[in-house]
This record gives C-alpha cells, structure tokens and sequence, in this order.
C-alpha cells in the first residue's frame, strides 16, 4: 500500500518472483485490473458493436411492422450488438488503462445504435411532429414572422427560435428544406447532449467511473422521445447547459470537485477557487469571468425562453429549490431572478395572446393536480396487445431508474449533498400547474433524468465499503494487507457486483428499446405515403384538408392556406359518429369547419397503424371508411397509391346527412 513500508521479503520470495518485480507484490484489485483479458475485451466490444450494427441494417423488412414496430424485423445481430456494447462497457468503465476516449467513443456508439438506426433504415423522415416543424419553418420563410392565418399553429409564432433559428440557416447555405437534415435530429441532438452532461456530473464528482456511469445510464433510460427535430429538443441541450455552468461555481464541500483551471475561459465554468489578493491580477481575472459566466447563462437562458413555452418552467423551477441551501445563493439566486424575469417579460409580450387565451385553463389546472398527474397515462383497454406490454414496460423502466435514484440518494451521503437531489425533484413542481396537454409526466421525467441517472450511478458504479476506505479494526495498521483467505472472497464479491452491474444496464437497455421503437408503425412513413401527402397539401388555396388521424407526413405544408381537419381531435360527438359512420363523421366535422369549400380526405398505412397500436379508433376504421368513401355519393377518388387514397368531395350546408 501507498506510504506504508512493507517487510522485506524472504529469499524464497525472491527466488520465485520474477526478475524486475511481478504482479505479486501488488493488492488484489489492481492485479485483476491488470488482466489483459478485461482489456481486450474492452476496445474489442465497441469495434464488434459497430460491424454487427452495420450487418443488421442490410436487409430490414420495414413492411413487417406491426404492434411492436422495429423490434418485431430488426434481426439477432442488432440486439447481439447492443448487447456486446454494453458488457464492453462495463469492463472498460472500472479499468484505467482504458482512456476516457474510449468510453466516449462506447458512448457515441450507443447513440447511433439507439438513434441513427431509424434515420438509416428510413426513406423519408419519421414521426408526424417533425414534419409539422419543417411545414413551419417553409411558411415562416414563405411569409416572414408572424405567420398570418395559422390557426391553431399560432403557438409557433409566439416561440418561434426554433423555426427561425432554422430559417436563417437555410438563408445562409441555400438549402431548400429543412428535410434534408431533419432526419439527422435525434442522434445529433444527443451527442450534442453529451457535452453539457459531462460538465454537470463533472461538477459533482472527478470519479471517472461515476461520470461515465450517469452518462451511460441517462442514454439507456431517456425512452421519452424528445430528441426529435423539435424546440423541446433544443431547449432542453440548453437546460442541461445552464445547469452545467451553475453546477460548476455552487460551493461544494469535499473531494469531488474538479481541479480549477487558470485561463479566462476555463474559468468560465470553473469549479470553486482560492481567494485571490484583493486587487490582484487574479483577482480582476476572477470578476471578468464572473461577468462573462453570467451572460452566457443569461444568453442560455433567454435563447430557452424564445424556444419552448415549457422548459423556461422546469428551469426556473431547478433553480428555485436549488436555492434553498443557503451557500447557493450567492451563485443561484442572480440566475433564478434573471430567468424569472425574462419568462415573464415574453409572456406579458409576445407571448400574451396564447397566455390570455389559456388563462382559464391554467387556473383550472391548479386546483387540479391530480387530473394533471394521470391526463397522459394511457388507455391499454383499446390498443394493441404489444402495446398493452409496451405501457407495462414504459412505467417499470421509469419506476425501476427512479428507485435506483432514490437508493443511491439514500446510500450515498455525499450524493445528498451535491444538489442532484433537488434537481430530481424539481420538475415535480410542474405537475401541480398544468398538465401540458397529457404530457407532463412524461416531461417530468425527461427533465428529471440527467439527476436521476447520475444518483443510479451513485448507487452502481460508487465506492463500496471496502473500496472506498472502511475504518479499519482496533488494533490494524491503517492500511493493513488483506488476509489471504479475504482475497477471494473481496474478487467474488467484485465479480458478483460486476454481473449485476451488467444485468442492470441490460435491463434498462431492453426497456429502452422496446419504449423507443415500438411505435414505428406508425411513425415511419413510405415514399407511397410521402407523395399522396405532397399531393394533397398542393390542393387550390382555400381547400379543406381531412385526416383519420395525426399519422399523416406534412399535412401541415401550406398550413395558412387550408383548414385542417383531424378526425382524432375532434369533439366527442363527432368521434362517436365517426366510430359508426366514417363517411357520415367526416361530413359532420367538414360542415362544423368549412362548409360549402371544397374538400379533401387521405386515408393512408400510417393512419391504420395508429388506429391499431393506439385504440384511438377501431382497427378496421381505415378499411371501413376507404370501402364507404369509393361507394358514397358526392366522394370521388382523386389519388391513389399503394399506401394512400385521396377523396375529393364537398359538404353543402343543409344537405348533410
């Protein structure tokens, strides 16, 4: 052991050693750290990960999906994969000669196992949503900012960065469409996400195997699926940011900070420092950082503020408990009011039509918490069988990281201490004002994540007893060598830990996939489906445009121009009606929206796929409706592909049926 003098050893030792020392001489842990197994198994794994991943994507039948999406053609390589990443990492992240490089480098690899996959197998962008976001920046480059008629897309123009951000740069390089980097978003938003990650759990602890932990754990969890090309993508990069720089100036106490850096710029998200001299160079040097630290928070803060209506709420609400510890203050509070005030500067301005408008439902959302909690749980009595098991997976994935935070809360003191706890708890707060449409369990998750992964990761990856300095017996030299009978029991005990280290993240892992991918049915969409939509959204200025469902690529193209009409969103009478009669339904909401205009229906795959995964209509609805449509008076077919029909047809104020 360090600083402790060993006995001299005996002639016999020294006959059998090996000449210039051996592995002998050193403790049990470092010897089985120095296995050069471990070590080749740890730069192998990611380099076989990436050659079978590669392998899985030659040959996917994307027509075979069904009711779990791509789990159900993805073949035994890809899951094989997966599977080898993760041991891999797991013997690398405890053994030193592996460089941080390399587990940056298995973390890259998991990102495009999770996220490039779909980008790589997909003709045309995925998810419904993303298009909506291209349909939005090609009208806000088509008609400048406001843009007029949008109806119920007019949240967009009262946090437009997002979309303006894009417009700009399409401006810039002369790029037609946003389309043709979209598809990228997901794995690009999260490498970007690493970098701010590192930052935040660097600020806590210099544990390489802690930091690397959290990180991996948070990847292997975030099933949400907020990375698309979206604002919440991009606000919540920024989050992660400034609690990164606000991390790295709170005033920890003990051994897990970061060494202070000297130059201007690292001092920007410097750790605490000594005092310097008063007037001294080091001094002047401190205060330009601070100065320049806070804009750059302020600068993040106002770029989330003009991005995305909800993360503003969930930042204040971190740095608000964050607060709360008296030492923060100093740092906290400046930052809190800052954003306070920036929030409530563009919602009293641009933002005031949507808060005037919802006003009511916000008042009424806060003396309703617990309709706020249960709004987004799903409705497993309508949906398909796999998506019954999806659910059940979704909430023990979530339920199953969130108790590993709590234990590792629990289990580790100075993990209380660090301030991940409070910002685990913080989007809790949210839950009590708005129910975000269904959605804020799922954004309170999302935002609770990166602490919730860093205290699992407490939990798995930190010191044990016998690792990280158990007082020793009365009597025992400080440092004393183990007993030769307690050396195996100490490397089966590591072992056994190992394994079930490894078991974990797989768990994780398999519930990641099923949460993230079982929904590609109806989130994919074939060129068939792509061309119908372009067909449709090109109709004369004026027209009325009618979906089943939200599964339809680029409805909202030319959004100012048409009157959108998604059966799924519409009031209950007419979805009832819809249920018995499709064709009778679509005339009732036609004649409610835009009578006397004409009108266009699409009924397509991806309709049919949600219709089957959600229960939101009957599993024969898409067929039913298709059949009616062909025979029904006043209905023509216009368009016809192998994954899409298009009716054109018109509803005469009291003529209806």
């Amino acid at each position: 052991m360090h600083g402790v003098e060993q006995p001299e050893p005996r002639a016999s030792d020294r006959r059998r050693r090996p000449a210039g020392g051996g592995r002998g001489d050193l403790p049990p842990a470092r010897r089985a750290s120095l296995r050069p197994d471990a070590a080749l198994v740890a730069r192998a794994a990611p380099v076989l990960a990436v050659v079978l991943w590669l392998l899985s994507l030659r040959h996917v039948d994307l027509a075979g999906m069904r009711d779990l999406g791509l789990l159900q053609v993805l073949p035994w390589t890809y899951w094989a994969a997966a599977a080898v990443l993760t041991i891999g990492f797991v013997c690398a992240v405890r053994d030193r000669r592996i460089t941080q490089r390399w587990l940056a480098g298995y973390v890259i690899v998991l990102i495009a196992i999770i996220h490039a996959t779909p980008t790589l197998l997909y003709p045309t962008l995925r998810y419904s949503w993303a298009w909506k976001h291209v349909a939005i920046i090609d009208a806000l480059l088509r008609y400048g900012w406001p843009v007029p008629r949008a109806g119920d897309l007019s949240i967009y123009n009262q946090w437009p960065g997002f979309f303006a951000a894009n417009a700009a740069f399409l401006r810039v390089t002369g790029i037609h469409s946003a389309l043709s980097y979209a598809s990228w978003a997901p794995p690009v938003f999260n490498a970007l996400l690493l970098i701010p990650l590192l930052l935040l759990y660097r600020s806590v602890t210099t544990d390489r195997t802690l930091v690397w932990g959290g990180v991996w754990i948070y990847y292997c969890a975030s099933w949400v699926g907020q990375d698309y090309f979206a604002p919440q993508a991009t606000a919540f990069v920024l989050y992660v940011a400034v609690l990164a720089l606000v991390f790295r100036r709170l005033p920890f106490h003990g051994t897990h900070r970061a060494r202070v850096r000297h130059r201007w710029w690292h001092a920007l998200v410097a750790g605490e420092s000594p005092v310097p001299a008063p007037g001294s160079r080091s001094e002047r040097r401190g205060r330009r950082a601070t100065v320049l630290w806070f804009v750059l928070v302020v600068a993040a803060e106002a770029a989330i503020i003009v991005v995305h209506p909800l993360t503003p709420l969930m930042l204040i609400s971190a740095l608000l408990l964050l607060c709360l510890p008296r030492r923060n203050r100093r740092v906290v509070l400046p930052v809190f009011l800052a954003a306070v005030a920036l929030t409530l500067l563009w919602d009293a301005t641009v933002a005031r039509p949507y808060i005037s408008a919802n006003l009511g439902s916000f008042i009424q959302a806060l003396t309703t918490p617990d309709a706020n909690a249960t709004s987004g749980l799903a409705n497993t009595g309508t949906a398909a069988a796999g998506q019954v098991l999806v659910d059940w997976v979704d909430r023990l994935l979530t339920a199953g990281v969130l108790l590993l935070a709590v234990l590792g809360t629990a289990r580790r003191p100075w993990a209380r201490r660090s301030g991940m706890p409070l910002l685990l708890l913080s989007p809790f707060l949210l839950v009590l004002v708005n129910s975000y449409g269904g959605e804020i369990l799922f954004r309170v998750y999302l935002f609770a994540l990166p602490a919730a992964a860093f205290l699992a990761s407490a939990l798995l990856f930190g010191p044990r007893p016998e690792r990280a300095g158990r007082a020793p017996a009365p009597g025992a030299a400080p440092d004393a060598v183990p007993a030769p009978s307690a050396v195996p029991r100490g490397r089966t005990r590591e072992r056994l830990h190992t394994l079930t280290v490894g078991v974990i993240l797989l768990g994780l892992l398999g519930g990641l996939f099923f949460a993230y991918d079982s929904k590609e049915a109806m989130n994919y969409f074939t060129p068939q489906e792509v061309a119908a939509s372009q067909f449709l959204t090109s109709r004369p200025a004026g027209s009325t445009l009618v979906a089943v469902t939200g599964s339809v690529p680029g409805i909202e193209e030319n959004y100012p121009d048409h009157t959108e009409i998604v059966m799924a969103n519409t009031n209950p009478s007419i979805k009832k009606l819809f249920t018995l009669d499709p064709v009778a339904g679509v005339n009732e909401a036609v004649a409610e929206a835009a009578p006397n205009t004409p009108a266009y229906l699409i009924v397509s795959r991806a309709q049919a796929a949600e219709c089957l995964l959600t229960g939101v209509f009957p599993v024969d609805t898409i067929s039913r409706l298709r059949a009616d449509a062909t025979q029904a008076s006043g209905y023509t077919l216009v368009y016809q592909n192998a994954d899409a029909e298009v009716f054109r047809f018109t509803v005469i104020t009291g003529a209806r049926p």
